[in-house]
Formats: structure tokens, sequence, C-alpha cells
């Protein structure tokens, strides 16, 4: 035994575990002093070296009988799958290593039985393990499959229960209808790219290339090689690709250009709007998808978003071609563009691309190399973002004074959270704006069907074997619904039509032309009076402009940023409330929050409509077991309470949320087949996602027709509906009594 501890090599190994485990005890933070904590390190160190060292010489002789051929095929077939799994695979250790043990026992039972049938013979011996290993393979892959599913769908359901009349039923059309015009289909570019012929002899209009070296400088080493061999330009001669549909007409038409996000360069991703643009075009308006592919993803490497100013820049530099062909009265295209009247539209990296080249729009150089000179200053009118990032560039873009959409499926797994509603908070608005932004996310729909070739999987194989695809809804259904509000907003921001402006702020009112399926609509405009937003401050007792802050009989009442289901930050503060109370409370301990409102505030003789956002919180902050240990039921929909008016001469009136509006629920997402990997891929399960809430004042004067609004004195929040219940509210306030049409 004395041998075993005085060799040079184990004397070595010594030195080093005592070295490194001392280090890591120093600095393993416990409470107690350092040199204590690095002595239990050092003394750990030598334990496991000295058992180990033991237990593997006992075994060393055991070993030596097993043949060299075992061990050296076990080894080499598991490196084999270690290097598989770091550069292909990629799935998780446990997930990968576990289902090929599977595999491997079921092909050695496989292969054991033919062995026993076709050298020796021997077909009852070897029949049941044949049959064995298929039984296995077969129960293996019904296993895997039968994850699939959405564990939620009761839950998330929404309840028919309050009447709304559509917008269909107003004598509106439905903005996804095919319109009047004829459309023409053609693509313009460079002419000469080597990959793809429609942009090489398949052009109706040739295009200058446009030097990005400036916006892009990692373009360099692997990237630039490959790249270059592939397309064969570089960064200094990047084409002005597009498929374009344009109405059949005079003109001019306003424009929607559109850029897809990062995908695989060698699959191309801009033919994955047509659907977009043929329906705009049918309905007047010029719709342009640009080609980016040249600087998405590749197996030499991807940009890590530092493309993301390029992205922007490109759609730029294509509205500067269309300036120079509108302007040339030689052209087939003269006079065919309103480069007044634009909006742009981006899915995934391509949304946070149009928000980019937007602020690059007013920019005279480009804030990170100031060498790059700008001159753009088009009219744009509108930007949509569809399932957008909102973290690749590394300056964080505001916008102001610009009409705003974001579009987010809830079983995104490309982006698992709703980041295009952080522009929209940044996003403000001058006094005199005429102008919206909107919000709406979608259940059951993920991140690459609003792209037409993207397919239905959000990973490419193997990943996308693990991802739970049964709940996603049809990619005809979640195109439909870009349908819809892409083409709706484009009516209302382009063409002035007032008439599809109330579906932004209740998505209720237009169900009849979407899939059945959980929404969430938030809206903002210069007519809300924002009261209270829960910004700016950590004092939960007041807010600006003397507005007074209370809540009694709350089991826990904070004012806190909302996270994303990642842990990140959705930028957006909002106010918490919990409460939970017995059948048989006195009135005096029902829970009230309550806002006092100052004598300086008093413009509310015009208003029209109460509003607020929320959403429900996570229930399990409470205690939810009765005496007996049972669960108490809490809601699955929504949590009700009452909205109560006060004025200064006494009066009130009260009305219940769910008098006026359709209470969310949580929307649950598993976006794998395996719950562990969405928590250790995604993070939580669900993200609070707040729903745009009104009720007309006309509906508290139902109540109490003696209130007077311009003596308004407090609102109060009396949660008497439900006993218990947890609750996210944002942006309480009014809507100011607008006197406008609303058809056009």
């Amino acid at each position: 035994m004395k041998n075993l501890f005085l060799k040079p090599v184990f004397l070595a190994v010594s030195i080093l575990i005592v070295t490194l485990f001392g280090v890591a005890g120093y600095h393993y933070a416990l409470g107690y002093p350092a040199w204590a904590t690095m002595l239990a390190g050092i003394l750990i160190g030598i334990v496991l070296l000295v058992l180990l060292k033991i237990l593997l010489t006992w075994l060393a002789p055991l070993v030596k009988k097993v043949p060299l051929t075992f061990v050296t095929t076990l080894f080499g077939g598991f490196l084999t799958l270690y290097i598989l799994r770091m550069y292909a695979f990629r799935w998780p250790s446990v997930l990968f290593y576990g289902l090929s043990f599977f595999g491997f026992i079921c092909l050695v039972l496989l292969t054991l039985g033919l062995r026993q049938i076709i050298k020796k013979n021997n077909a009852k011996a070897g029949t049941p393990l044949v049959v064995l290993s298929v039984v296995l393979v077969v129960l293996g892959f019904y296993g895997f499959n039968s994850l699939d599913g959405d564990p939620y769908e009761d839950t998330s359901s929404a309840e028919e229960t309050v009447d709304v009349t559509y917008l269909s039923e107003m004598g509106i059309e439905n903005p996804a209808t095919k319109g009047n015009f004829e459309v023409d289909v053609f693509t313009y570019g460079s002419g000469t790219d080597e990959k793809r012929p429609e942009y090489a002899e398949g052009v109706k209009m040739k295009t200058p290339t446009v030097d990005a070296s400036l916006l892009l400088p990692e373009w360099k080493g692997k990237k630039k090689k490959w790249r270059e061999k592939y397309w064969g330009f570089g960064v200094d001669s990047f084409p002005l690709n597009a498929r374009v549909y344009m109405p059949k007409g005079d003109g001019p038409f306003p424009m929607v250009m559109m850029v897809h996000g990062n995908h695989s360069m060698l699959d191309y991703s801009d033919g994955g709007y047509a659907y977009l643009g043929k329906v705009l075009a049918s309905r007047g308006i010029l719709g342009v998808s640009v080609d980016e592919n040249f600087i998405n993803g590749h197996w030499s490497g991807d940009f890590m978003g530092k493309e993301m100013p390029t992205r922007g820049w490109l759609l730029l530099k294509h509205l500067e071609q269309w300036k120079k062909w509108n302007e040339d009265s030689s052209s087939d295209l003269a006079g065919k563009v309103d480069l007044d009247n634009i909006i742009l539209v981006g899915h995934s990296r391509g949304g946070e691309a149009v928000s980019i080249a937007a602020a690059f729009n007013t920019l005279d150089r480009f804030p990170d190399n100031g060498n790059e000179k700008f001159d753009f200053g088009f009219g744009i009118k509108g930007v949509i973002t569809i399932a957008p990032t909102d973290y690749r560039y590394k300056r964080e873009i505001s916008l102001k004074d610009i009409n705003y959409l974001s579009i987010q499926g809830a079983y995104d797994s490309d982006e698992t959270s709703f980041w295009g509603m952080r522009p929209y908070h940044r996003l403000k608005f001058s006094e005199n704006f005429e102008g919206f932004k909107a919000g709406l996310y979608m259940n059951h729909a993920n991140h690459g069907q609003f792209n037409s070739t993207w397919g239905r999987s959000d990973f490419g194989a193997p990943m996308k074997w693990l991802l739970n695809l049964k709940p996603l809804v049809k990619g005809e259904e979640q195109r439909q619904v870009a349908k819809v509000y892409v083409s709706a907003f484009a009516e209302a921001v382009l063409k002035g039509s007032k008439v599809y402006q109330p579906m932004f702020k209740n998505v209720d009112l237009v169900s009849d032309w979407l899939p059945k399926e959980d929404y969430r609509s938030q809206y903002s405009d210069i007519y809300k009076n924002v009261l209270v937003n829960f910004e700016g401050d950590l004092d939960v007792t007041s807010s600006p402009n003397g507005i007074k802050l209370s809540a009694e009989n709350f089991k826990f009442w904070r004012e806190t940023e909302l996270e994303s289901r990642d842990g990140g930050s959705q930028q957006n503060n909002a106010l918490v409330l919990g409460w939970q109370y017995g059948a048989n409370a006195s009135k005096d301990s029902i829970p009230i929050y309550s806002i006092a409102l100052p004598d300086t505030i008093s413009d509310f003789g015009m208003v029209d409509t109460l509003a607020l956002s929320m959403a429900m919180g996570n229930i399990s902050e409470l205690k939810t077991k009765d005496k007996k240990g049972k669960n108490i039921e809490a809601p699955k929909i929504g949590f009700n309470f009452s909205v109560v008016l006060k004025d200064s001469l006494g009066n009130s009136a009260s009305v219940a949320l769910d008098k006026e509006n359709r209470l969310p629920s949580t929307i649950k997402t598993k976006f794998t087949k395996f719950k562990f990997l969405d928590k250790d891929m995604i993070g939580k399960d669900s993200e609070v996602q707040l729903k745009s809430c009104y009720i007309p004042i006309s509906s508290f004067l139902e109540k109490t027709d003696s209130l007077k609004l311009n003596k308004l004195q407090s609102i109060h929040l009396v949660f008497d509906k439900d006993s218990l219940g947890v609750v996210v509210l944002d942006d309480i306030g009014f809507y100011k009594r607008v006197e406008r049409d609303t058809i056009q």
C-alpha cells in the first residue's frame, strides 16, 4: 500500500489536487475564516484522491479480465458520441446519453437475437430478443412523442363572458380580404447573383451595390472567407435585392417594406412574406420584401447582433434606390411610390432592425462610426415588429412620434419573451401626435410560422425533435393573424382609416376574423391620460402630480419591475396586489386599493372611458390551502373586482370589471417535450402579459347619474368578487372624449 502513494506521478497529482482544492476552499464563502475553508478544501481533496486511488487499485484486477476489444469498443463509442453531442446534437447531457444508452440496449438485444437466428440457427432463443428490441423501440418512440401536447389547455381558454359587437357586424371589411387592385409581382437586384436566379437574369430592375464596410467591420476571418466563396461578393458590394408586390395603376402608392430576421443564410427567407405583400398590394399598398440573407447565420459563424445596424441601414438604402426610381422620369417605377407614407415591417432580428432604421432615418451620421454619412429623411410613419429581438444591438433604440405595432406568439421558442413591448414602453408621443402604439400577444403561435418558408419548428434538427409542436396553431392560421393586423395597421396609418383603430385597443372586436385562441392586446395614444403607471420612484403611497395611493387588507402590495420568463427585464413597472379572505368576511375586511386625486387634477369632465391594464399574478404567492390541508380553488380565468368612482359631493358609482371585459387567464406554455428542459432552456412556464381593459363612463352613470366627473375625487379598486387572488395592474387612467369620425 505504501508504494501506492510514493510514485512521482501520484505525488504530482496530489500537489495539484491540494493546491486547487485549497484555492477553491479559500474563496468558498461560507461565513467561516478563509483559512478554515481552505484547510477544509485541502482535506476534502486529499480524502477524495486517496479513496478513489484505493478503489481503482482494487478494481484493476477485475478490469484486466474484461476483453480489450470490449473496452476499446465502448470507450471509442463513448468518445464518438461525446464529439457528436459537442458539435452536432447539442442536446442536454442527461437526455442525450440517457437516450443513447436506451438505444444501445435495444441494439444489443437486436444484434444478439439476429446472431442467434442467423449464425447459430437458434430461432427459439433469438426471436424473443429481436421482438423485445422492436417492442422497446416502438414503446420508446411512442413514449417520446406522447410527451407532446398542451397540459394547460383547460386553463388557458378564454371565457365568453362579455358580448361584444364585432367590427364586421358594423359593416367593416376584414382587412385581410383581397382588395380591388391587380398585383404585379417582380424582383429587383444586382442582376449578377450567383446563387439566386431571381436576382440575376430574373430581375426587372437592376440596382447598384452598396458598401457596408464601415457598418460591419466584423466581416472578416472565416466569416468573410466562406461567405464570399458562397455568395461571390463581400461587405463592400452588398446587393440591393428585393421582391416587389405592386398594385397595377398609376400611383403613387404608400409602401410597406418588409424584412426577415436571422435564419440559415442557405435557406432564403425573403420569399416568406408574399402572403403579406400580395394582400397589401391588392388593397393599393406597395409591398417590398428585402433580401438580407447574406448577413444571416452560417456554419462559419453568426455575427451575434453586431450586424444589426447593417440590417437597418440596408432598408434605408433600398428606400434611397426607390427615391431615385421615383424621380427618374425614364424609369418604369417613376412616381409609383409615396415616400412620405412608409411602414417598415420586421420579423425576428428584422423586428429590431426596423426600429434601428427608423432611428437612423433622422441622423446625419452612423453613431458607431461618424465617417459613414447618412442622408435619408424618408416619411416612415409606422413600424411593425413581429416576434422581434430587442437586445442584439448594443444601443437601446427609443423612438418618438411614430406609429408602432408588435405581434408575438406565446409558443415562440426562439424569442421566448415579448421583447416587442420594450420598444412600446420606450416610445413617446408629443402632445399633438395623432398616432398610436399597440401590442398583440397570441397563444399557441411560434416564431417561424410568421414566415411561410421557415416551417413549424423554431429549431433545426436534431434540436427540433425536442420541441413540443402539437399545441401550435396551423401556419395558415398564424399568418392570418399577421395579415389581419398588418393590413389593418397599414390602412389606419397609411390611409388614415379610423375604422380599424378599435381592434388595436381590444382584440375581442375582431375575434371572428382570427383563429379561436387566447389573445392579449395593449394600446396607448395621446388621448389616454395615465394617472398612475408605477414608474419613477420607490414610494408606493404616491404618484406624480400629487396623487396619493393606499391599500387596505391585502396580503401583499408592491410595485415591481415585470420580468420576462428567463428573468430579464420587460422594462415596465406594475402594481402587484394579493388578497385572501374567508367566505364570511365583513365589509371592513374587503381589500381596497385607492387612488386619491388632488384638486389640481380636475379635467375629468371630458373623459368617456376608464382604462387600466391587468393580468393574473402568481397565485402560489398566497397560502391556498384550507385548515384541512386541501387546496382552495382559485379562479382560472382572471380575478374580478369592482371599480368605484367617487366625487367630492359624496356620490359614487361601482362597476364590475367583467361587465365590460373578458378577464384574462394566465397563458402558460410547454415549449419542449420535457418540463426540466423548459426550465433549463426557456425559463418559467409563463410571464406577465398585460391586457388593456376599459369601462365606459356611461356604465358608471347608469349606476349613479348624479356622479359629477368634473368633481371626481378618487378611484377605488374593490376586490369584492373573488375571495383570493393575485393581480398585476398598470396604466390606470382615462380616455378623453374625442370628436372624430369613426368610419372613413
